[in-house]
């Protein structure tokens, strides 16, 4: 099978995580990349060995089938449509938009125009969020009835290079972060029926400490802490809490609570992890994930940990998707699930009352057992 081609555009910190994992695939193989700065674009033609284009010309490329757009939030439902409108599929970082709005009429005008929009995260592909689909899935905790998640930091300015639009409309905890979570709870627990929260301003503004703009303050936009709880089409209610106030906690990403044991899911901004699972009162037992792929340490930190990393996988699946003639899993109807149940929170908010989620999802197909990427080939053979 020959690799289906991909061009990149937005040429920011996120690009290195996908030109690498393009690198790494049999499946796929990236063209150009484009940025509005050209210097941009062309520092990383030229560190991963593409093409560097213009916006323009990569749209107008023949041979490119895919673009994958990592624009800042704000730009992705304009540059999504401009790829739609040059007959191409697209692959976004997540959010898929800034507002509900603007994916809404991202997905109409792909479906008119018969192509596909996917988006990230796609950590839920990961060994150890499968593996835990896995154990809920064969009723080892039984029914889930509840649980909670929490992503709790101070922030992005003292580590990222501009981090500006983190604290503007599309930025935030809850959509910048939040996609990992509630994109988790729809694979373990299918779609979300209402939500309730409430969301506040942690610091009016930010003064950035990491470089190149060390110094620089930020006028902060929207909402940096948020509490909320999701009731789920199932039954089960799960508590999230998002914010970047926090300077020190001991929470941990998940718990989900089921009528006969309880499980703890590793942090889905990761593709691997230690899941554990208890049968009611029960030890803690370690959940094997062995035979899930994407669930192997393969990317050091600053820290001196090892993650597993694997960016890309979605697309990676879309590509074969495509192929295959099958639905892809990392999708955009996924993908607006998650941001109408994200901005409900803020809806929530300021209205004082419960929403309820209007579009409708189905939990992607579990990813088949296996090492590597060939179980996306493999994967309408092996459901």
């Amino acid at each position: 099978m020959n690799p289906v081609i991909l061009g990149i555009i937005g040429c920011g910190n996120i690009s290195d995580a996908y030109f690498n994992g393009a690198a790494r695939s049999g499946l796929v193989r990236v063209k150009a990349c484009a940025d509005l700065r050209r210097e941009a674009a062309e520092a990383k033609a030229k560190q991963f060995g593409v093409a560097a284009f213009s916006i323009e010309q990569l749209l107008a490329d023949p041979e490119i089938e895919i673009v994958i757009n990592l624009t800042v939030p704000l730009a992705h439902a304009a540059v999504g449509l401009q790829v739609i409108a040059a007959g191409k599929h697209v692959y976004s970082e997540k959010p898929l938009a800034a507002t509900l709005a603007d994916a809404r009429a991202l997905a109409q005008a792909a479906a008119a125009a018969g192509l596909r929009v996917g988006c990230a995260p796609d950590t839920f592909l990961g060994g150890a969020h499968q593996a835990c689909r896995r154990v809920i899935d064969e009723g080892r905790i039984g029914q889930v009835v509840g649980g909670a998640a929490a992503v709790i930091s101070r922030g992005m300015e003292s580590w990222h290079p501009n981090p500006e639009f983190f604290f503007k409309p599309g930025g935030g905890p809850i959509l910048d972060i939040g996609p990992y979570y509630v994109t988790q709870l729809i694979n373990l627990l299918g779609p979300v029926k209402r939500v309730a929260a409430v969301a506040t301003k942690g610091y009016p503004t930010r003064k950035v400490t990491s470089e190149p703009l060390n110094g620089q303050i930020i006028q902060v936009e929207v909402p940096t802490t948020v509490n909320g709880v999701l009731e789920f089409e199932s039954g089960a209610n799960i508590a999230l809490t998002a914010s970047w106030d926090v300077w020190k906690n001991k929470r941990i990403p998940f718990e989900i609570y089921g009528t006969e044991g309880s499980l703890l899911v590793p942090d889905p901004n990761f593709f691997g992890g230690a899941p554990q699972v208890t049968a009611q009162g029960g030890d803690w037992q370690d959940v094997d994930i062995a035979a899930h792929p994407f669930g192997v340490p393969n990317r050091p930190t600053k820290d001196g940990r090892s993650v597993a990393d694997y960016r890309i996988i979605g697309a990676l699946d879309m590509a074969m998707a495509i192929r295959e003639g099958r639905p892809h899993r990392a999708s955009g109807d996924l993908a607006l699930h998650a941001l109408e149940v994200m901005e409900a929170f803020s809806l929530s908010s300021t209205e004082g009352r419960h929403v309820t989620i209007e579009s409708v999802c189905q939990r992607p197909e579990p990813v088949p057992l296996g090492t590597d990427e060939s179980v996306f080939v493999t994967a309408r053979k092996a459901a």
